[in-house]
């Protein structure tokens, strides 16, 4: 579609069921959701084992072929962990596999699909074995973008940029470039130069809150159920 062709009081209902059904449905399965949080279409976002800890202000975009995954699956008693911060954002198709345990920093930017795992969930020689973990750790601020890899017992430093489709098997030092198959700093980041971060952009969340209704009323203005259903069973080009 070119556009959205609810009316707002629709798109208001559509929002509050969201919210429901991340309070009746996703909340029980996290052992922590921080407050503020913000999830686009929940119902595809799964979760397996614990713990799982998610902070406040976050937004989770999930869709029906991209879904959104958390799973811990321990290889030894007392292990296996997912801790994300505050801030983040979690595209579709994110997926977090944890045998050992994955730490995310704050304001951290994952893009469409990416893959972070800290195990290789099957030993090289004895196929029928679990294989060694090593934890991930995640600083703040770090950019992951679209189908990175993240393997076991990485760091990637606060500030990072990791470019699409990169695989990282070894450490990538804070205020970085990274890219390619291995990953491999390309560039480094002036760590003088301010940055914004998305904790920045959360500084006031009512009125940022209140300035997406805004913006939500304006695009949606002139939208009537009858617009609305005439698209649902009979669309044209135009719409």
């Amino acid at each position: 579609m070119r556009r959205d062709h609810r009316p707002y009081a629709v798109k208001r209902l559509f929002l509050r069921w969201q919210q429901y059904y991340v309070r009746r449905f996703l909340r029980p399965q996290f052992d922590t959701l921080g407050r503020g949080h913000h999830f686009m279409r929940p119902w595809y976002v799964e979760l397996f084992g614990a713990p799982i800890t998610l902070g406040c202000y976050a937004t989770v975009i999930a869709c029906a072929d991209a879904r959104v995954r958390f799973c811990v699956w321990p290889d030894q008693a007392g292990e296996g962990l997912i801790r994300i911060g505050d801030y983040s954002l979690i595209c579709p198709g994110v997926r977090i596999s944890s045998a050992c345990r994955v730490t995310i920093g704050h304001s951290v930017m994952m893009a469409n699909r990416v893959y972070l795992t800290d195990s290789d969930w099957h030993d090289l020689y004895d196929r029928t074995a679990a294989g060694r973990g090593a934890p991930i750790r995640i600083g703040n601020n770090v950019w992951l973008g679209d189908s990175v890899i993240v393997c076991k017992g990485v760091t990637v430093g606060d500030n990072s940029v990791i470019g699409a489709g990169a695989v990282v098997v070894s450490d990538i030092p804070a205020n970085a470039v990274a890219a390619g198959n291995p990953a491999r700093v390309v560039k480094t980041l002036d760590p003088a130069r301010p940055m914004k971060t998305r904790r920045d952009w959360f500084a006031d969340p009512s009125q940022l809150s209140r300035d997406f209704q805004v913006w939500d009323q304006a695009l949606l203005q002139g939208n009537t159920l009858g617009h609305w259903f005439r698209y649902l069973v009979r669309p044209n080009r135009r719409d």
